[in-house]
């Protein structure tokens, strides 16, 4: 288990969470979405009419969706969704999607596009041309920019960023899909989720002492964005996704390749950190080993064990 501070969220925005506001999962979470420029994904709030045009439908009509494909997932673990491109690229996907990648700010890409310059280009244009070349099938993702951030030990972690526009099409991805795969995942998962962070994972910790629990086993998976299996991983999306548009994407996005110091490299393995749609990536991998490890280790051989993740 590994703990950031208690900060870190789904969508990479510093979120401190509320600790006892349903850690366990006992209820369908709450979408939450990007309001006005003070507000994080989540947060109560109304989001003010900063559309041009009014071109932009609520948000609320977003988490609409979000709650029933959720609902359609938790109703049958074994439905596939075949029907998901179109909503992918729906107006008010994209705008939300839009709106949740400048709320979390970041830099540019290969293309050298910044966040300010889309908005000098207009939000409005750039969303109508993300969404006619994916109406069109013609969409092409740019390699994501390496650079290398370090870390506590004195080594580095390298760092993948996508094109604003490549993160908006990744966030929009991610609005349609994690709804889907929330109705999978555990509750013992904490790391990259919505309403959840390393904080409620603490919280958990408390309670589980109190419970009586009394071992925690501390573990970490080396490289594990890097050492992703591509085939694999698409497998496992494929369970729940049959929409093979929707899985292109995907296979676009992990094989889209990196450009550091201006030499292009393929990817064959492993989802970038820094990439929008990668912590989602990472859980759904990842939660294909949760089941059998909490039954050969946690459940059976250490009744005084609790079990949680809160990162991968």
């Amino acid at each position: 288990m590994k703990s950031d501070g208690g900060k870190r969220e789904s969508d990479g925005v510093v979120v401190p969470s509320i600790v006892g506001r349903n850690p366990g999962g006992g209820k369908g979470p709450d979408f939450g979405h990007t309001g006005n420029g003070g507000k994080r994904e989540g947060m109560p709030g109304t989001a003010p009419d900063i559309y041009p045009g009014r071109k932009h439908l609520p948000p609320a009509k977003v988490r609409r969706l979000q709650n029933r494909l959720w609902a359609a997932a938790k109703q049958s673990s074994s439905r596939r969704f075949h029907a998901l491109y179109d909503r992918i690229y729906r107006s008010d996907v994209l705008w939300e999607a839009w709106e949740r990648v400048r709320a979390n700010r970041g830099a540019a890409g290969v293309d050298g596009t910044t966040l300010a310059a889309v908005e000098a280009y207009g939000a409005d244009r750039m969303i109508t041309e993300l969404q006619e070349s994916l109406r069109a099938g013609i969409y092409r993702p740019k390699p994501v920019r390496r650079v290398e951030i370090p870390k506590p030990d004195g080594s580095k972690r390298p760092l993948g960023i996508p094109t604003v526009k490549d993160r908006v099409c990744q966030q929009a991805a991610k609005i349609v899909l994690e709804a889907i795969f929330e109705a999978d995942f555990l509750p013992c998962s904490f790391g990259f989720r919505p309403k959840r962070s390393a904080t409620d994972a603490m919280e958990r910790i408390r309670v589980g002492f109190i419970e009586g629990k009394q071992f925690l086993f501390e573990a970490d998976i080396r490289n594990f964005f890097g050492e992703i299996d591509h085939e694999k991983l698409l497998l496992l999306v494929g369970e729940r996704v049959s929409d093979r548009r929707v899985l292109k994407l995907l296979c676009q996005w992990l094989q889209a390749g990196v450009l550091a110091d201006g030499v292009f490299s393929e990817t064959v393995t492993g989802t970038p950190q820094g990439g929008v749609i990668s912590p989602l990536l990472a859980n759904i991998y990842l939660h294909a080993f949760e089941p059998d490890l909490g039954r050969a280790w946690y459940r059976r051989s250490h009744p005084l064990c609790g079990r949680l993740r809160s990162a991968v």
